[in-house]
């Protein structure tokens, strides 16, 4: 699985309907799970971005729509970091030589 490090950041009309925000995270927690993904973690942060989500997808295309929608929904923007783990990057760095 790719894991992904999602930062997020409320609209203007995420923050009018913040209340909403556990429940609009329910859902994407089962549409990542109808993907064959899965959301390992979520938080809501302070400071430059409301929220963090760490994001495992069987690939990028795959995590690619699920942002994708989340984004179209309006409520929030993302920045998104594909993250390697230390085997991943052990393969990275043997590739490299």
């Amino acid at each position: 699985m790719a894991k992904f490090l999602v930062l997020l950041n409320f609209t203007e009309q995420g923050m009018k309907n913040v209340s909403d925000t556990i429940k609009r995270s329910e859902a994407f927690h089962k549409s990542a799970e109808k993907a064959g993904a899965s959301v390992k973690a979520q938080y809501w942060t302070v400071g430059r971005y409301d929220g963090v989500l760490i994001l495992d997808a069987p690939d990028e295309p795959t995590a690619a729509a699920l942002l994708t929608k989340l984004g179209s929904l309006g409520n929030v923007r993302t920045q998104t970091l594909r993250a390697f783990d230390r085997g991943e990057m052990e393969s990275i760095l043997a590739k490299a030589k």
